[in-house]
């Protein structure tokens, strides 16, 4: 078994290299392991590093130290690959896909709670041949998504605060788009403020559109909302960050659907977490491959959900009455 560790050195605040390297040399004395070290200089480097132990057919362990643009290029590289596991050092500014491990997001920062850790499968969204993990999103929130990093450049913004300063500017702005948008054997042409399809729970630097999206149960959930003024859209946000816009359902519609495909006549933005796809239509669904992820001893992809879950149970709330209300047609 290898052990690959692609560092990108400008992921997060701080450069965490040197750091990062102190631990793989300890790893691999103290444990005797091939370790290999790639540190990225450009956009697409660590794709193509994971392509290339992909393509080897020795088992390979990658490491993704870096945010989630780095979690998502070792993706696109290993997907598909059955001799590839791979799994994410949080060392970013946003971390938006861990948040979905909860308390146990801190020990992905342990090298020794990771060389031997266990795998597990997670679902994998794909959008015309890219993947994404976690979110995949159309409208003013990859509007919004795409611009975050013009922000992140300053030393008083970062992560959330970046994404809510994006936020901010594009509130000025029109907040629909219109576009024509197909599942489950239905089409309806419409303006639309943003349409988010959901196999995690955490983009923005801390959103979560879907409090209860698992990923690794088959499924896709996606978030329809309707041209709405700007005052509605005040209201709508901070629900909509806080996995509460189930609320809105004169506003909000929750689908579950096998894939979603939106046009437009115009090229728009869609963001797989974080990264930006310009193109004039997108077909948003599960890919066929697995994820081989390996996390901590104990801990689950789910662990958010459960507790979300759990806090819903407990005001009293029916899951099943929630999944009815939302789960109206688009028309």
């Amino acid at each position: 078994m290898r052990h690959l560790f692609i560092i990108n050195p400008r992921a997060g605040k701080r450069d965490s290299t040197e750091k990062l390297l102190d631990q793989i040399e300890t790893l691999r004395r103290e444990k005797d392991v091939v370790c290999e070290i790639v540190l990225t200089r450009r956009c697409g480097d660590a794709e193509t590093a994971a392509r290339r132990a992909a393509a080897s057919g020795e088992a390979y362990r990658i490491y993704a130290c870096g945010g989630d643009g780095t979690l998502n290029e070792v993706a696109n590289g290993a997907i598909g690959a059955p001799n590839v596991e791979l799994t994410v050092v949080p060392v970013g500014t946003g971390n938006d896909f861990i948040k979905n491990y909860g308390e146990d997001s801190a020990r992905f920062l342990d090298l020794n709670q990771l060389w031997d850790a266990p795998g597990h499968e997670l679902d994998v969204i794909d959008c015309n041949g890219r993947v994404a993990l976690t979110i995949a999103c159309v409208g003013v929130d990859a509007r919004v998504a795409a611009d975050v990093h013009k922000y992140n450049r300053y030393p008083a913004v970062g992560g959330s605060r970046a994404y809510l300063a994006s936020v901010a500017v594009h509130f000025f702005k029109k907040l629909a788009e219109r576009f024509t948008v197909s599942y489950n054997g239905q089409t309806t042409i419409g303006e639309y403020t943003l349409i988010c399809v959901c196999n995690g729970r955490y983009y923005g630097g801390g959103f979560m559109p879907v409090a209860d999206a698992r990923m690794d149960d088959g499924m896709l959930e996606t978030l329809v909302v309707r041209r709405v003024s700007h005052g509605a859209f005040l209201r709508l946000l901070p629900a909509y960050a806080a996995g509460d816009a189930w609320k809105y359902p004169d506003i909000v519609h929750r689908v579950r659907a096998p894939e979603v495909r939106i046009q437009a006549r115009q090229p728009f933005p869609v963001v797989l977490d974080g990264e930006v796809l310009m193109t004039a239509g997108v077909r948003i669904g599960l890919s066929p491959h697995k994820l081989r992820f390996f996390a901590p001893e104990g801990a689950s992809c789910n662990r958010t959900a459960r507790l979300r879950l759990a806090e819903r149970k407990g005001k009293g709330q029916s899951m099943s009455k929630i999944h009815k209300e939302n789960s109206k047609n688009l028309g």
